[in-house]
């Protein structure tokens, strides 16, 4: 019998990890109102003073999206217990495929996530019309892809030990602090009518890199994890 190829495998990944979501509906029907939540909190604090509140919005919109989207990401490799890893390790499956379609499963989450948040931060933040915004559409995709491949990866790093609760969010932040740098400095940028093309290469660059660790990783991860 042929071995099913590597997309294939990803795909049939992603689409698992997609119907255990669908059925549980933890990710995204219980993260989305908190992340709506944790925006709301700063207007409540500061109050009327739209000035203010329009200059942090679109640092607090990356800052929830962080927070609030690895928790997503880390929500899809909770469910890779001992006896799913077993399973698809007897079904021959690539490790480098299941980063790949677990990866891809977040990303789609994180996508859904930033973009419900993004009517919420305009409406309670006002941050005007930003001239490119076009551009945050690729930004905001960059970030989601990015933190995605980030949370899969100290996933399978921390699979199977007893303090992966821990050690998730310690590997996560250094990770992720170049791309929501990145996307802080897009925003600016934006705003000042300067140049965005360092920032917008070293989110490119940041998620190839993730990318190729990710692959390159996968294998050697899943045989320290069984």
């Amino acid at each position: 019998m042929k071995r099913p190829g590597f997309w294939y495998q990803a795909r049939e990944i992603a689409r698992k990890d997609l119907i255990v979501e669908g059925r549980a509906g933890e990710a995204l029907y219980i993260t989305v109102p908190f992340g709506a939540v944790a925006l709301m909190l700063i207007p409540l604090a500061v109050g009327t003073d739209k000035p203010l509140l329009a200059t942090i919005g679109p640092g607090m919109y990356l800052a929830v999206s962080l927070l609030f989207g690895m928790l997503v990401a880390f929500r899809q490799t909770a469910t890779d217990d001992a006896s799913q890893r077993e399973l698809l390790a007897l079904l021959g499956t690539d490790p480098a495929a299941k980063f790949v379609g677990r990866a891809a499963t977040s990303l789609l989450l994180m996508l859904v996530f930033s973009a419900v948040l993004v009517p919420v931060t305009i409406l309670l933040y006002n941050p005007g019309r930003i001239e490119g915004w076009p551009w945050l559409i690729l930004v905001i995709g960059l970030l989601a892809s990015g933190l995605a491949m980030v949370g899969t990866l100290a996933g399978s790093v921390t699979a199977g030990l007893k303090t992966r609760s821990t050690l998730t969010p310690l590997l996560v932040a250094p990770l992720a602090m170049p791309m929501l740098l990145a996307a802080g400095q897009v925003l600016e940028a934006l705003r000042d009518g300067s140049s965005i093309l360092a920032w917008i290469v070293l989110l490119i660059t940041t998620n190839l890199a993730m990318a190729a660790i990710g692959v390159a990783t996968a294998e050697a991860l899943e045989e320290s994890s069984s």
